[in-house]
């Protein structure tokens, strides 16, 4: 049986998360500990307590995410023997998740992980003054129709196709009169509905240049190994292992469309039959049954889940 491990991004986050792991499991604190000293920052103790306005920060999201995805693995590895290369045939990951998707299949190591994902956060951030940006999530509509909408509610602005996640719920992002014309036009075209989302800056678009250009710079130092197993990238939606390529991927990822869609439909054309979605959050696991109904996908986040994955083996 094939299976692969895929990582969520960003809105997974809750207050809470990662703790019951970090009571129940050495291996998970060992983990939450490494990402604390490698930021200098008490980034756990914002993820188990709160307040969610602070987890929520995108320099704080990030790292945060990527540091229960990585617990989850290594406990995985301490309590069942069972190791990313060994159990999964590819890993995937939404966004920010390429990371921990990387960092599990051995291409990054975890120091390094958390202070790129904190650098990214906060160039994401900054890249955009707060209230100049938007995204949205276009309900009933297919991937072409949303290009067009994007293409025509541009203008003279910002507006392109941010996420493909599944059949009929594609998002959308850039200037904020862009992206709620762009929820008008879908609205005339038959989409069900057009929701502004509750992000503080407009992700994957071209108004994140600025911050590809200090990605380029933060990721040019880092040491990138060959994943096992391969990373289906958000860029191509193809398994890639070569580091040269897949630091251009987590440069180009900053600005294109996030293929999710298709990442998990060409991991199914390569006989993957279950999808793991390692780490807080039930968002990917969803998205892998709308795509494909056949597809078995669960979650794997709590100290149960654990339980639950190893007894599957």
């Amino acid at each position: 049986m094939s299976r692969a491990f895929v990582f969520p991004g960003q809105g997974s986050q809750e207050v809470g998360m990662g703790r019951e792991l970090a009571e129940a499991f050495p291996a998970a604190r060992l983990v939450f500990e490494e990402v604390d000293d490698a930021l200098e920052q008490k980034l756990s103790a914002l993820m188990f307590n709160g307040p969610a306005e602070e987890l929520t920060l995108t320099e704080n999201a990030q790292p945060a995410l990527m540091a229960v995805s990585m617990a989850v693995v290594k406990v995985l590895e301490a309590e069942g023997n069972v190791t990313v290369a060994d159990s999964a045939a590819y890993v995937a990951g939404h966004s920010l998740g390429e990371y921990s998707a990387l960092a599990a299949a051995g291409a990054l190591a975890l120091s390094d992980t958390a202070r790129l994902l904190k650098t990214r956060g906060e160039a994401m951030q900054a890249a955009v003054p707060v209230g100049e940006g938007a995204m949205a999530a276009i309900l009933g509509l297919d991937i072409a129709d949303v290009k067009e909408v994007a293409a025509t509610a541009a203008e003279d602005q910002v507006c392109d196709v941010a996420n493909d996640n599944s059949e009929g719920q594609i998002v959308v992002s850039g200037n904020i009169a862009a992206v709620e014309r762009a929820i008008e036009i879908a609205k005339d075209k038959g989409a069900k509905r057009g929701i502004l989302l509750p992000v503080s800056a407009p992700f994957h678009c071209s108004l994140m240049d600025p911050a590809a250009d200090i990605m380029t710079y933060a990721l040019a130092s880092a040491e990138i190994l060959p994943p096992k197993p391969p990373v289906v990238t958000n860029v191509t939606a193809q398994p890639i292992s070569d580091p040269d390529e897949l630091r251009s991927m987590l440069i180009e990822q900053i600005t294109q469309t996030v293929r999710w869609r298709e990442s998990v439909l060409t991991m199914v054309e390569l006989g993957v039959e279950d999808i793991y979605e390692i780490g807080a959050g039930k968002v990917l696991s969803g998205l892998a049954r709308r795509i494909n109904r056949d597809l078995g996908a669960q979650s794997v986040s709590t100290p149960a889940d654990v339980d639950t994955f190893l007894a599957s083996l």
